[in-house]
């Protein structure tokens, strides 16, 4: 019987995410992502070198999902409110995103995929900074300070779940309240970004 190659990866694959998120790249074993894809490590190894390589792969490949899902399609207040909605929408269904970006923020040594993240967050500072040279956004916030304030907006309430309770008095799993922290971060950034009157 033919080994499934592209099968097996994906199972190391889904268990390393599984495996980074819950305890980082130190606090995980290539023997504990193998165990638990059902996978002889020795084909881990095979398939991706070492667990650096993995780890960076892994983070890489959630990003890039994040970016897909993600699009910055205009620069008007309404798709700034819309680029906050589809992050948070975006974490809230996938936190393990969170957890792997805590992780790394955590960890000594350079950040995953530097050179492509920067560019790819460079270019949307870009897109923010065209648009408040139109008119578009408010021209007195620092375009680079805009894009992390609304990323953040977006994705804390997955990355600190229990803050959000304490506050809020509602779990993470109420959908009723996961669509007004929605509605919330959709409109905060509108307002955040809405160019002032006079300028």
């Amino acid at each position: 019987m033919a080994w499934d190659t592209e099968r097996t990866r994906r199972r190391l694959l889904d268990a390393a995410l599984v495996e980074f998120a819950a305890h980082g790249l130190d606090g995980t074993t290539v023997a504990a992502i193998s165990a638990r894809a059902g996978v002889n490590k020795e084909r881990l190894y095979s398939y991706f070198g070492d667990k650096q390589t993995l780890w960076q792969l892994v983070l890489s490949t959630e990003l890039e999902r994040l970016a897909a899902a993600v699009a910055l399609t205009g620069a008007s207040l309404e798709d700034v409110g819309e680029f906050a909605g589809a992050t948070f929408d975006y974490h809230a269904a996938h936190p393990q995103l969170a957890r792997l970006l805590q992780w790394e923020g955590l960890q000594d040594g350079r950040a995953a995929d530097l050179t492509e993240r920067t560019a790819h967050y460079r270019e949307k500072v870009g897109r923010f900074a065209a648009a408040q040279r139109e008119g578009l956004l408010d021209p007195g916030l620092n375009a680079g300070h805009l894009v992390f304030a609304l990323i953040a907006l977006a994705a804390w309430w997955q990355t600190v779940p229990q803050l959000a309770e304490m506050i809020t008095g509602a779990p993470p799993d109420d959908k009723r309240e996961r669509a007004r922290r929605r509605r919330f971060v959709v409109e905060a950034a509108r307002r955040l970004a809405a160019p002032t009157r006079g300028s």
